[in-house]
Formats: C-alpha cells, structure tokens, sequence
C-alpha cells in the first residue's frame, strides 16, 4: 500500500466537499420539493465520503504494515549490533531488507543522515512521517539509548518484544469485535428485511383506507420515510462499527458507505 500524505487527504476531503456541495445545488436548481431531491442529497453524502474513506483505508492499511515489521527491524538491529556496528551503520544495514513498507522509510532515514542530518533529527523526521502510536513511543526510546552508549541492543530487544505484545493485543482485539460488527451489519440487514415485509403486506393493502378520519401516506411518502430510516441507520451504525472495530469513528465510514448503497439499492429494487 502507498502512503497517502496529510495534504492529499486535505485535498480530497476539499474535493469531495465541492463535488458534493456542486450534487446538491444541481438538485436544487432541477428537482427542489420532489423525491428525486432526496436522491440528489444521498448521492452528494456518497460523493462527499467515498473518496476520503478510500485514502484513510488505504493509508490505515500502510501504517498497519509499518507496525508489523516494526519487531523484525529492531532484531536485525540487535543482530547487528551484537557484531558491533554503531546504530547508524545498524540502520543502514537494515535497510538493505526486505520489510515492506518501512525499508522506504528506513532509506530515508539513511539518506537524511547521509546529507548532514544528525541520527536524532532524522528518526523524529521519521516518526512525523509516518505518525503512528508505536512509532511515536519506541522513537524516544531509541534516540534516548543512543544518547546513553553502552550496550544498546539491551534496549531493542524488549523494545521489539514489547511491540510484539502490542500488536498481539490488537490483533486479538480485532478478532473479539468482529462478532460485534457482523451483529451491526446483521441488524442493519434484518431492519430492511422488515421494512420491504411492511411495504409489501401492510402498506400496500390499506393504501387509501382512511384511519381515524385521515388518509394514511402515499406509497411514494412511504418510500421516502423509509429512504430517509435506512441512510440514517446505515450511516450511523456503520460509524458504531468502526468504533468498535478499529477505535475511531472515521474508521466507520467504509461500514456507513457499504450500508447506505446496499439500503439504496434494496429501497429502489424491492419496494
């Protein structure tokens, strides 16, 4: 997976902010106070995610590998300076393998070195680029033990053992959540399941019955009701998965998107 830069997120999020905005006043201008409005407002809130969500995945995606090989870079630099390289010359060496991602990272780093930066200046360039929980805590780490000399393997090895952990944690608490979000996607699917099972035997049957001395809503009124019950379930309980999943909400947008199109698609196809 690339890397996807703050300033490209900011670029997409402004973006799909016009195009979305650009989808609403089109509708207003051609369809203001039908239900084709509706239609023009769902597609705008699709426009306005689809791309952001896309880049924060695929960003999600490479701090994620930047992570896992994080244990495997910290032995190679214990093993190599158990044959008594310095720490520059043990990264340099590192960087030399094969550890996805974080070997671009690592040549980087190299290369700042290379050109005059000190080892400090271009592992805190490194963790701002890269930005991730574990970076920001094992970097100080590292630049504090280079500071003090000596034996510093002794600090990498528990360093990687802890990363390890870390990630067995998380990976555990991936697997335990997953129930959960299956129950939200299951839920979300029972709710259309029952509002086409309303439509189809009960709406349906009464249309132009009055009740209580009023004309119960149209089937068009009804359809909108029930558009209007699925994008707001849909979005909001993907956000709940994505909490629940990943920890943050913005995680959620994918469930939300994947949701919403699927309430779409099951509102127009089958009511």
């Amino acid at each position: 997976m690339p890397k996807v830069g703050e300033t490209v997120k900011k670029i997409v999020w402004v973006l799909s902010g016009i195009l979305a905005i650009s989808i609403i006043v089109f509708g207003f201008l051609t369809a203001w106070s039908t239900t084709i409005f509706d239609e023009f407002v769902f597609f705008a809130v699709i426009a306005a995610f689809t791309p952001p969500t896309i880049m924060n995945y695929i960003d999600y995606r490479w701090k994620r590998t930047i992570d896992e090989h994080l244990p495997d870079l910290f032995r190679s630099i214990v093993q190599a300076q158990e044959t008594g390289m310095t720490l520059p010359r043990a990264l340099d060496e590192a960087a030399k393998r094969d550890f996805g991602s974080l070997t671009a990272e690592l040549r980087k780093v190299n290369a700042q070195i290379s050109w005059g930066m000190t080892l400090e200046e271009a592992l805190i360039a490194f963790a701002r680029r890269v930005n991730t929980v574990l970076i920001h805590r094992t970097i100080p780490l590292i630049i504090e033990a280079n500071r003090s000399g000596g034996h510093v393997e002794k600090v990498f090895d528990p360093m990687g053992k802890f990363i390890q952990s870390t990630l067995i944690l998380h990976k555990e608490r991936r697997n335990r959540t997953r129930p959960y979000i299956a129950i939200i996607h299951v839920a979300f699917f029972v709710f259309l399941f029952t509002i086409v099972l309303l439509f189809k035997s009960f709406f349906v049957e009464i249309q132009g019955l009055p009740i209580l001395g009023t004309a119960i809503m149209t089937p068009a009124e009804i359809k909108r009701l029930f558009l209007h019950m699925t994008a707001i379930q849909g979005f909001f309980g993907g956000l709940v998965a994505g909490k629940m999943g990943e920890g943050t909400v913005s995680a959620g947008l994918k469930h939300s998107l994947v949701m919403m199109v699927c309430g779409y698609l099951a509102i127009r196809l089958l009511l």
